[in-house]
């Protein structure tokens, strides 16, 4: 064994042997406990950040933990490789999409191997391959046919220069959460999957995951939103039409003075136009239009609406209600109308308020009696019902039902359910996705493409268009087909592309069987390795890639495709790699090697100014305060990065950069290889000691059963707790006992209980720095991967703490000793103490001032 510590070359040593014996390689074993190990899968940005090696540290434990249980591992990795990040970091680096992909995944790729990772490579998918989506074109196809996805025209959040539909929580303050351009409302047609078909279903399982975090099942519950309520149709003047609500508060419908809709509501254009109200309300839309419209952003907008010149009439009261258009009205929850209670509701009674609108109390608190004219805020209680008809001095939460009743006996309305969530809308106006297979023939409509000729290619071969429009449209190549059910030669391909978490909703169970091309995947395959038994992410996916793929997995069940309704049993979300902000008054935010010392103080290499040091806040490119993850293999190695990660804070909370937590790792593993280096060539000729304790004495015997208890403490840790950081600890506490045993190398007792010790100290530390531990294991004398070596087990019979001699002292007089249970607490301790036979002589008669317990050795008892 080498005197010095050289991770570079034991890094590429140990990688090049497991890729050539193919040693993390999975195979469906029937009869063997499978585990399925998972990260969610990367964007191929070009390089791996923190974040990434934090991600993929603390699923690589995990994975080789389990290997070296005797489970079998199924632990793949892949790319996540279109959409709008890859499109226009493309552009914005003038090169293809495609290639500027592929790049960046080969390059990331080698990346990840040298940090050790324990990936079967064979299963690496990447879902801008034709062989990936090809399936997903043709479950669309199935979905279709069941009328699981529809196509309508739909109000959408527009990215002009991106040229594409976002998502709400892609628009940050009304803006582009891409390019930071102005976010508009736009009428199109799109795409729709019906996911709010399974609402209820993914509402209640979110009960039976209790492998989650609590706080992702309530972002999950929070956004499929599930409401109790009533349906109520409220009559518009001088027309047959009516406008639907749904409310939680059917029992104030009586207090009802004014309708409020969306400004994306049809019936606002249709109802304001020929009036003197349809300049203004047009305008008002238009403004509305470019403003944010996330029900977030709502909120903290000032309420406002116009008056649209129509009026409704109250089903049950019977009262004209003027309609307005509204900001706080949304098309996505309940109906994108809301019947205006401003004597209930505080936001509908500030609205009155300002525009001079009716208010009717119709619940009266049991200690006072409300007036309008002096309401100074909303009565949002219970109480008794008043101005309501027949209703009158009910209490107001059984009026709920009869309220509902009534309206469904009049046929006025129904009690229903509404949920929060809405249709998943697939359709994104971009190149760089998979074709959704369909085709629009002037005679038939819209006609599925048959199987046969799926996949339908994204063309990889064509000029990008400037603010990234995307070239389908006009690439007649692609666009111009032939009808496949009447052969109109006229017929036009769909030019929109999948929204890319239709790639993120099911790669999981592509990894099961990656080359399978008969279906989407081998079933026997999946039968197997499905579900995922950990998944491991940040909590930035908690709810739209979570809830897509627990939707898909639906989908999948109901096509009889997989057995399962959840695809991940049990879930971590890790926390974020943070550092402080360094900024220069002239260049603004620098990166860490661009700050140095002078002068006792930080100052700008560029200038020599001095630098202000900001908050610690997420690593991010645009704050520069980002660490290289090449810098640190470079100088230190992958697995004292690997160490870092896992030691400087525990999975599920943010980490802080701290260069001489760093520091410290790689100071620990050569601490660790000295104690190796020096014993090494002696405890090779000797068996481990497999005996009881019961035949060591002093040190030995100590390290021994501390060697027990670390196997105990880091197997607990890892296995029940993802405690890494306190198992880490653990094992330094081991080695710091190590080091304090004398070198007596011609005492076989002594080589054979190091040689166990120090074994014991590979096998715990291989799953954390897994090439150091490879290099220890085979200088030691052993063959094999230390990867093939079982976890090592502990001995209950070891964990049984010695006695312990206790000495008691009377104001700091010898005066008598004790034998106590190794385990016994200081209060055990205190009370045998005061309760010795010779003890009691001493002190009789006197008052005991205090007692003092010293590190269970020595008690001294004040007199």
């Amino acid at each position: 064994m080498e005197s010095k510590y050289d991770p570079k070359a034991i890094e590429a040593k140990w990688q090049q042997i497991w890729e050539k014996t193919n040693l993390f390689k999975a195979s469906v074993a029937p009869g063997k406990e499978k585990y399925y190990l998972l990260e969610m899968f990367p964007y191929p940005s070009g390089n791996i950040h923190m974040g990434h090696v934090r991600n993929y540290t603390i699923g690589d434990v995990v994975a080789r933990f389990k290997r070296m249980r005797g489970l079998n591992v199924l632990h793949p990795m892949g790319w996540d490789a279109f959409g709008m990040p890859a499109e226009n970091a493309a552009i914005a680096n003038n090169t293809h999409p495609a290639k500027w992909t592929y790049t960046n995944i080969d390059n990331m790729r080698a990346q990840l191997k040298k940090m050790g990772f324990s990936y079967d490579w064979d299963r690496e998918i990447a879902t801008c391959r034709p062989e990936y989506y090809r399936w997903e074109q043709w479950l669309f196809l199935k979905m279709l046919e069941k009328d699981m996805a529809y196509r309508k025209e739909s109000f959408v959040n527009w990215c002009e220069p991106c040229q594409t539909v976002l998502a709400n929580e892609q628009v940050e303050a009304g803006l582009c959460w891409r390019c930071g351009n102005q976010v508009r409302q736009k009428k199109l047609w799109q795409w729709f999957f019906r996911i709010t078909d399974y609402a209820e279903d993914l509402l209640v399982h979110c009960d039976l995951l209790p492998g989650w975090p609590d706080k992702v099942i309530t972002m999950q519950k929070n956004w499929i939103g599930k409401s109790l309520g009533a349906e109520i149709r409220f009559p518009i003047e001088n027309t047959e039409k009516t406008i639907t609500v749904f409310t939680t508060r059917q029992d104030t419908v009586f207090g009802a003075t004014f309708m409020c809709l969306a400004p994306e509501h049809p019936l606002v254009t249709e109802l304001s136009r020929g009036t003197d109200q349809q300049s203004e309300v047009q305008t008002f839309v238009e403004k509305m239009a470019l403003l944010d419209r996330s029900s977030k952003a709502v909120e903290t907008y000032e309420k406002e609406g116009v008056f649209i010149g129509a009026h409704c009439i109250n089903p049950l009261s019977g009262r004209q209600m003027p309609i307005f258009t509204a900001n706080f009205a949304l098309m996505e929850y309940g109906t994108g109308a809301v019947m205006c209670v401003p004597a209930h509701d505080q936001r509908d009674f500030d609205f009155a308020q300002k525009y001079n609108l009716d208010i009717v109390v119709v619940v009266q608190p049991t200690d006072a009696e409300l007036s309008p004219e002096t309401m100074e805020e909303a009565y949002t209680g219970e109480g008794i019902m008043s101005n309501s008809g027949q209703f009158n001095d009910t209490k107001n939460i059984q009026a709920m039902d009869d309220i509902a009743e009534h309206l469904e006996a009049n046929r006025l309305g129904k009690k229903t359910v509404s949920y929060r969530l809405r249709d998943w809308g697939i359709s994104r106006q971009r190149y760089w996705g998979a074709p959704i297979p369909v085709i629009h023939c002037p005679t038939c409509g819209i006609v599925p493409v048959p199987e046969k000729d799926l996949p339908i290619v994204l063309p990889e071969n064509v000029d990008m268009l400037d603010g990234g429009k995307s070239p389908l449209p006009g690439l007649d190549a692609f666009v111009a087909t032939k009808c496949p059910t009447c052969g109109h030669t006229e017929a036009r391909r769909e030019t929109d592309t999948m929204d890319t978490f239709v790639e993120s909703s099911w790669y999981f169970e592509r990894y099961c069987s990656p080359k399978y091309d008969e279906g989407m995947f081998g079933k026997e395959d999946v039968d197997y390795w499905m579900p995922v038994d950990q998944y491991i992410g940040g909590v930035e996916h908690a709810i739209l890639h979570l809830l897509y793929s627990r939707y898909f997995t639906r989908v999948l069940h109901d096509f009889g495709l997989v057995t399962f309704k959840e695809p991940f049993t049990r879930l971590l979300t890790q926390g974020m790699v943070c550092k402080e902000t360094a900024a220069c008054p002239e260049h603004g935010f620098l990166l860490p090697e661009e700050v140095d010392m002078r002068d006792r103080q930080l100052a700008c290499l560029k200038c020599g100014q001095s630098v202000a040091v900001g908050r610690v806040e997420k690593m991010s490119k645009s704050k520069k305060n980002v660490v290289d993850p090449k810098v640190l293999l470079d100088k230190y190695g992958a697995d004292t990065t690997r160490l870092f990660c896992l030691f400087a804070a525990p999975p599920e909370r943010d980490l802080e950069w701290n260069q001489q937590g760093v520091e410290g790792g790689h100071r620990f593993l050569n601490r660790v290889w000295r104690l190796a280096a020096a014993w090494t060539d002696h405890i090779k000729k000797v068996n481990p000691y497999r005996h009881g304790p019961e035949s060591l004495e002093g040190n030995l015997r100590t390290v021994f059963k501390l060697t027990h208890f670390t196997i105990k403490k880091v197997t607990q840790d890892i296995d029940e707790r993802f405690h890494f950081n306190t198992a880490i600890s653990a094992i330094m506490e081991l080695v710091n006992a190590l080091h304090g045993i004398d070198e007596y190398y011609e005492d076989t007792q002594t080589l054979s209980v190091m040689r166990f010790a120090i074994e014991t100290v590979a096998l715990l530390l291989s799953p954390i720095v897994p090439h150091f531990a490879e290099e220890i294991w085979q200088s030691i004398g052993h063959a094999e991967s230390i990867l093939r070596s079982p976890w090592p087990e502990y001995d209950e019979a070891a964990l049984v703490k010695d006695d312990l001699l206790i000495v008691i002292q009377v104001n700091g007089k010898l005066r008598s000793r004790f034998t106590a249970a190794g385990d016994a607490d200081d209060g055990q301790i205190k009370a045998r103490a005061l309760a010795d036979e010779r003890i009691q002589t001493f002190i009789a008669g006197r008052a005991i001032r205090k007692v003092i317990v010293v590190k269970k050795k020595l008690v001294n008892i004040v007199v």
